[in-house]
């Protein structure tokens, strides 16, 4: 009977497919998709008919948008706002996907109709029908951002693949930050380029004492801290930070714990260190090594950290006992003493490298961080974002076809399982998480 009502399942969501397939084929097809549309709320278009000369942004809310409208150039730059978060169409069916007002706006603009996924040419898309050569996806600069690109990405690979082919999907690259310094402002665009500058204002001043570094090598002293201090971070989600610390000072290894004495030595060590834990280790017998397992009483339910062959051979722990070797190959043993303008700063970890001269590179500096592309007046978005002389834009090309269709199912299909197990494979590999 499970087998039965399984196969009348797959039976009817079939043929559901088809019956949807059909519906947007047809509606694709009529005149009257087009002409029943929100453009003329919706699109503040542009005066100049050319499609090689125009321009059309997708923008992230209706306040971007409102800014967008007054800070472009009207003759060949049109503004289309999106409201919230549009549809996941690799989720979605094809019926409900055209009958979504974010996604039927975005269809009538463009003017090419769209191709159904799965044909590579389809009698509802006529490219000569493209009404902007560049079309540019606008967001915030934050995670939300992110996520609706992706989505937007999702709907043109799979109903525009053409226009990707073609080079006319752009991704715009707007700034997370403004700083001043004196009367100098300078947009940025992300937490990494902020770090580098700010790094840069640092290393004009700084002199470490008792060490011939140049600048080139300070600068990389610099990254090679905050990489560590990040991951470090990471890492103590998972396991006591003191804990961490000792591990990495001691440079425990998988062939650590192959050795009981090894072993022994660093239990105590930690017993003397982490005195609120009850330590012992013990054998795992399916790894052929040694754990140490540390207990703690809670006020919920009891804090267990282990140390075991999974933590100590993952990426991040890895990685961590890298850095530090990178970080001693340039400097040597901690501590050490800097010297910035008249004062002597005393480095006693390798995130202080970072976090220390960090703080010094700040001074004097004002930080404003964009929460949203609407926190810009007109003139700032079309200065740091829209003016095709200032601007940064990312062209989205499409390089392997058939590799960019596995990924698009896995992550943003229905299908639970795969996009586990896709997550499960990588997750080691990840450099910047943002939570």
């Amino acid at each position: 009977k499970g087998i039965a009502t399984k196969i009348i399942e797959k039976a009817v969501e079939a043929a559901i497919a088809r019956e949807a397939a059909k519906k947007a084929k047809e509606v694709s097809r009529r005149k009257s998709f087009l002409e029943d549309s929100s453009l003329p709320g919706k699109l503040a278009d542009c005066s100049e008919t050319d499609p090689t000369i125009c321009e059309l942004f997708i923008v992230e809310g209706e306040s971007a948008g409102g800014s967008a409208k007054q800070g472009r150039d009207r003759r060949t730059q049109a503004i289309l706002p999106l409201k919230g978060k549009i549809i996941n169409v690799e989720k979605t069916r094809i019926d409900k996907i055209l009958s979504n007002e974010e996604v039927r706006s975005i269809i009538n603009a463009i003017g090419t109709g769209i191709g159904l996924p799965t044909q590579e040419e389809s009698e509802g898309f006529d490219l000569s029908k493209l009404r902007y050569h560049k079309i540019i996806l606008m967001t915030d600069a934050d995670v939300d951002g992110s996520h609706i690109i992706t989505l937007l990405l999702t709907l043109f690979y799979r109903y525009f693949p053409q226009l990707i082919k073609n080079g006319y999907l752009y991704i715009a690259q707007p700034p997370l930050y403004k700083i001043k310094k004196g009367r100098k402002e300078i947009y940025v665009k992300d937490d990494n380029e902020l770090n580098r500058l700010i790094i840069n204002f640092a290393v004009d001043e700084l002199k470490f004492l008792e060490l011939d570094l140049s600048k080139e090598e300070i600068k990389r002293l610099i990254n090679l801290s905050r990489e560590f201090k990040d991951l470090k971070e990471t890492l103590s989600k998972r396991v006591n930070r003191k804990l961490l610390d000792i591990l990495i000072k001691e440079g425990i290894t998988e062939e650590s714990l192959l050795d009981e004495e090894k072993v022994k030595r660093l239990t105590e060590l930690l017993k003397e260190e982490l005195k609120d834990y009850k330590i012992y280790y013990r054998v795992d017998e399916n790894e052929g090594c040694f754990n140490i397992i540390l207990e703690k009483e809670g006020r919920i339910q009891n804090i267990v950290n282990k140390i075991d062959l999974d933590f100590i051979s993952s990426y991040g722990y890895i990685k961590l006992l890298e850095l530090k070797r990178s970080i001693e190959t340039l400097i040597g043993k901690l501590p050490i003493k800097v010297k910035y303008k008249n004062d002597e700063i005393l480095i006693d970890s390798y995130e202080d490298i970072f976090t220390k001269l960090f703080e010094l590179g700040k001074a004097g500096i004002e930080i404003q961080r964009y929460k949203g592309l609407g926190e810009m007046n007109p003139e700032q978005l079309w200065e740091t974002t829209m003016n095709p002389k200032t601007r940064r834009l990312i062209q989205v090309s499409l390089e392997d076809a058939a590799l960019a269709d596995e990924i698009f199912t896995i992550l943003m299909g229905e299908k639970v399982e795969p996009r586990k197990e896709f997550i499960m494979k990588y997750a080691k590999e990840v450099r910047n998480l943002d939570i």
